[in-house]
């Protein structure tokens, strides 16, 4: 029954995919067709009337009249959605709101409409007809997925919309048919303890020997499934033997009735998972079951956690899925291990500020077709969300075109940058960096995250924690090629340092543990789990206050190399 109904999806998405592909070849027209049905759509809005978009007939006159506008521009007119008035930022009623991960600042709330919905729904299929073409060509297989994405809103609004984070709207309007394709019942997803949702879903997976798919939205998510794996073996093996539910989980009574009703015992798949726990001394996932894939986000810092993937999936390839956000969707994989996404033509309509407009206060843009390939942009959309030219904050690098249709990978946020003078070293750079040192002293680190010292001007103090039962043997040589590693990726840097302008950098290993403690920190600011991103680098000195620091290691330039082992888990490693 899974292969039946998978197969009619992928027969869906490959006709979605071959439609897309067809409009690569068109973009200019494809964009304006976009445009002018959005303007009809929205046109009697409030915003519209504001705006005058009955008036604009072209891209031009678009690009004119409508000024860039962020969030705040967007807040006042949001909250009165939130409290049920409508015709407001959309002609089509809101059904859901995205609550936006605030990881690089205040929360926001987005309008999910029918339309959005559709167009985020057309970018998805044609995801899908990619990847299974491409694992069709590969000969692999398409059976069971593994999801433990939570599937429940946070709340509703006073006019009872309901919000939460854009992941759980998306499972929750998901065709009946995409229900029969995750190898747990869709009812897992709504567990609201994390801890409970990982497991029962970990329960369901173990019994299916098929199961082939493992979908995560960021890396870090499928490194936390591999620990939970590894932590409760013994328990899930148990409740796969005796066909139980472990009572210790805490599971609403209602919803531990309806996922028993679906549960039964598997001695004989147990016996398997004990002797291949037994051999290996640990259960991973690649022990488990045949993978074809691993779905979650590229770009970015992805390649960073992407080191460690290989140890709990082997050589499994990596799907993109899609490039978006709570506000937008913004590209289309096409292919296995490839980080360029197609700029999703037909979803919104997306516009490009050249880096050297960034600093304008009234920049111009491009259109999709004058981007130049090795460069980089912020990227604009607007859509059916609500959202006119609106600037995420999301910078892309170009890195060509599919047909027609830039391809575009995710870099680093506009505002994520670190300076200790004015150099502005990015997420970027410092993943770039931090992924070859793993590789040189083939020392695999849990996390890390680079933060700026009180001292003026401030030293760039490399948090990191090692993955449990390994050490670090050159401290020294480790901070060395930090900085040469720096100064080779990022000229400004090299100049800065060159200069005297920016000190040395300085190492701390932290204890075993500390980078969850601050994930739980996120987790009680309100940060949902599934829009969990680490920051691996911040000026905020307080992020990692309170963290007991094993050892710190400073450049001979700087005090003829000091080495001090201490225990301070009462001072801050920003001190």
């Amino acid at each position: 029954m899974a292969n039946l109904l998978f197969s009619l999806v992928a027969g869906v998405a490959q006709q979605s995919m071959l439609d897309f592909v067809r409009k690569t070849r068109q973009v200019e027209a494809v964009q304006e067709t976009f445009l002018r049905s959005l303007l009809q759509t929205q046109q009697h809005t409030e915003l519209g009337r504001a705006y005058g978009l009955s008036e604009i007939k072209t891209i031009d006159q678009f690009r004119d009249r409508v000024p860039i506008l962020p969030y705040s521009s967007y807040e006042p007119y949001i909250e009165r959605i939130a409290k049920g008035e409508k015709n407001i930022l959309t002609a089509d009623p809101v059904l859901y709101l995205n609550l936006t991960s605030g990881s690089t600042g205040k929360q926001k709330l987005i309008p999910v409409t029918r339309q959005s919905r559709k167009a985020f729904g057309r970018g998805r299929q044609v995801g899908i007809g990619f990847v299974t073409d491409a694992m069709r060509q590969r000969g692999l297989s398409t059976d069971k997925m593994l999801l433990t994405s939570s599937g429940r809103a946070i709340g509703h609004t006073s006019a009872g919309i309901p919000y939460g984070p854009s992941s759980a709207g998306d499972l929750s309007l998901l065709n009946l048919f995409y229900h029969h394709i995750f190898a747990h019942p869709f009812a897992a997803l709504k567990i609201s303890d994390s801890l409970a949702r990982h497991y029962v879903c970990l329960l369901f997976a173990l019994r299916e020997t098929k199961l082939n798919m493992i979908g995560a939205t960021f890396p870090i998510h499928a490194l936390r499934l591999c620990d939970y794996l590894e932590c409760y073996a013994d328990d899930l093996i148990r409740d796969l033997d005796q066909g139980t539910i472990a009572d210790w989980l805490e599971i609403d009574p209602a919803l531990r009735t309806k996922l028993e009703r679906h549960w039964s015992a598997s001695p004989i798949r147990a016996a398997q998972l004990r002797d291949r726990l037994k051999a290996e001394g640990r259960l991973l996932p690649k022990a488990c079951w045949d993978l074809s894939v691993i779905i979650t986000a590229r770009g970015g810092t992805s390649n960073f956690y992407f080191e460690r993937f290989p140890q709990y999936f082997g050589d499994v390839p990596i799907f993109g899925g899609i490039y978006a956000a709570s506000e937008a969707i913004f590209g289309v994989y096409h292919d296995l291990d490839s980080d360029g996404t197609i700029l999703s033509i037909d979803s919104g309509f997306y516009e490009f500020i050249p880096e050297d407009q960034w600093d304008m206060e009234h920049p111009q843009t491009l259109l999709p077709s004058e981007v130049i390939p090795d460069h980089r942009y912020r990227i604009l959309v607007t859509n059916y969300n609500g959202l006119y030219r609106y600037d995420i904050g999301d910078v892309v690098e170009v890195l060509g075109f599919y047909e027609r249709t830039p391809l575009i990978v995710f870099r680093h946020r506009l505002g994520g940058l670190l300076s200790s003078t004015t150099e502005k070293t990015t997420e970027f750079h410092a993943t770039q960096v931090m992924q070859r040192l793993q590789q040189t002293f083939n020392l695999p680190l849990e996390n890390f995250c680079i933060t700026l010292s009180d001292d003026i001007p401030a030293h760039y103090l490399v948090n990191i924690e090692i993955e449990s039962g390994y050490t670090l043997d050159r401290p020294q040589e480790f901070l060395q090629q930090f900085d040469v590693c720096l100064k080779e990726i990022h000229t400004n840097y090299a100049n800065k340092r060159h200069e005297g302008q920016v000190p040395s950098p300085r190492l701390r290993v932290l204890e075993t543990g500390s980078f969850a403690n601050v994930g739980q920190r996120l987790l009680e600011r309100g940060i949902s789990e599934v829009q969990m991103k680490f920051p691996h680098i911040s000026e905020d000195r307080t992020l990692l206050a309170g963290l007991a620091v094993q050892q710190e290691v400073r450049l001979a330039e700087e005090s003829n190399l000091v080495i001090s082992n201490f225990n301070c888990a009462s001072r801050s490693p920003n001190n």
